[in-house]
């Protein structure tokens, strides 16, 4: 999860996506949450401020992101075997998750949530979406995905990039 806005205000909704991930979910289905169970709870905690009195709205976007494993419940499993051939279906039993695989979503000040294949927010956001949206395609290998990143800081951040400036992580 990263942000773009007031700190202290990302730090209060870490807070309690963690407290979300963990009581709300993880200790009834002894799983953490896929990625959108998490973005929607975070989300309807941040909507909530713009509709309470007496409390200010959260004035931060987010970007968050995670790796869902697949889910097929029984049901579903058993349907598969008639007709292979056939494309799967999503339902509620799977949260709409279909297969495994990198999600990421943005959320706005506003408590709306937006599924992303690659987006940017802050100050420069206009001009890396911009960038992004020319350079993007399906199926990008990790190494591309990678060098498009750092082409778009390049072209939209003010400063230095080096290793002090910028973090690149991945996990397998």
């Amino acid at each position: 999860m990263v942000y773009a806005g007031m700190g202290p205000d990302y730090r209060v909704l870490v807070d309690k996506a963690r407290k979300v991930s963990h009581t709300g979910y993880k200790r009834i289905y002894n799983e953490y949450p896929p990625t959108r169970i998490l973005v929607q709870d975070v989300a309807r905690v941040v909507q909530e401020a713009t509709q309470s009195g007496g409390v200010r709205p959260y004035g931060v976007s987010l970007l968050i992101a995670g790796w869902d494993e697949g889910v097929e419940p029984e049901s579903e499993e058993a349907q598969k075997g008639d007709n292979e051939d056939e494309p799967k279906k999503a339902t509620g039993k799977t949260g709409g998750i279909l297969k495994g695989g990198p999600s990421l979503y943005q959320v706005d000040p506003s408590g709306s949530y937006y599924p992303w294949k690659a987006t940017a927010i802050g100050k420069h956001a206009t001009s890396a979406k911009t960038f992004l949206e020319k350079r993007y395609t399906e199926g990008l290998e990790l190494e591309d995905a990678i060098h498009i990143a750092l082409l778009t800081l390049k072209e939209t951040i003010e400063g230095e990039m080096n290793g002090d400036t910028i973090e690149i992580g991945k996990f397998e």
